[in-house]
C-alpha cells in the first residue's frame, strides 16, 4: 500500500507545480534560478518525451492507459514479495509520474514542463537540455531503479550459479 502513497504523492507534487507554473508564468517565460544552469521556464509539450509525437494526445491516452493499468496490475503482483522493495518504489514512482502526465493530456491536451538546464563549458559545451517537470522526473528516476533492481537481481543469480559450481567449474 505504500507504493501507491508513493504514487500519490508524484502525482501532487507534480500538479501543484504545473499549477503554480500555469497561474504565475505567462507561456514562454523564464525566471532564473541559478543563474542560466537552471531557469523555470513556462513551457507546453503536445508530444512526448523531446516534443516527439506532437498533436497525438488520444494516441498518448490510450497507450498510457494500458501502461498505467500494467504498472497497477504488476505492482500488485509483486508488492509483498520478498526482495521486491526496490522494485515496487520505482513502479510506484512510475505510476505517480505517468499518471501526472496522463491527467494533463486527458483534461487539457498538453502537458506543463517548467524545468529547464543549460549546461555551458567554455566553447565546448553549450547544451540546453529539454524542459520538463516532476512526472517526468519521477518516470526517469523509476526507469533507472527498474534497470538498478534488474541488475542487482542478475548479480543475484549469478552469484548462485556461482556457488552451484565445485573447484573444477563443475556443478554439484
Amino acid at each position: 500500500m505504500i507504493y501507491y502513497l508513493y504514487a500519490v504523492i508524484v502525482l501532487i507534487l507534480d500538479q501543484i507545480t504545473k499549477w503554480l507554473i500555469v497561474k504565475n508564468f505567462e507561456l514562454g517565460e523564464t525566471r532564473s534560478v541559478i543563474g542560466e544552469f537552471f531557469q523555470i521556464t513556462s513551457h507546453r509539450n503536445k508530444g512526448a518525451a523531446f516534443s516527439i509525437l506532437q498533436d497525438q494526445r488520444w494516441f498518448f491516452v490510450i497507450i498510457t492507459t494500458f501502461v498505467l493499468t500494467g504498472i497497477i496490475w504488476y505492482l500488485n503482483k509483486i508488492r509483498k514479495e520478498p526482495g521486491k522493495k526496490l522494485l515496487s518504489f520505482a513502479l510506484g514512482l512510475l505510476l505517480g509520474g505517468a499518471f501526472g502526465n496522463f491527467v494533463d493530456r486527458l483534461l487539457f491536451g498538453e502537458v506543463v514542463d517548467f524545468l529547464q538546464f543549460h549546461f555551458e563549458i567554455g566553447t565546448v559545451i553549450d547544451y540546453i537540455f529539454p524542459i520538463f517537470n516532476i512526472a517526468d522526473s519521477a518516470i526517469v528516476v523509476g526507469v533507472s531503479l527498474i534497470f538498478l533492481d534488474s541488475l542487482l537481481a542478475w548479480r543475484e543469480e549469478r552469484r548462485g550459479q556461482t556457488h552451484e559450481l565445485d573447484g573444477s567449474g563443475n556443478r554439484q
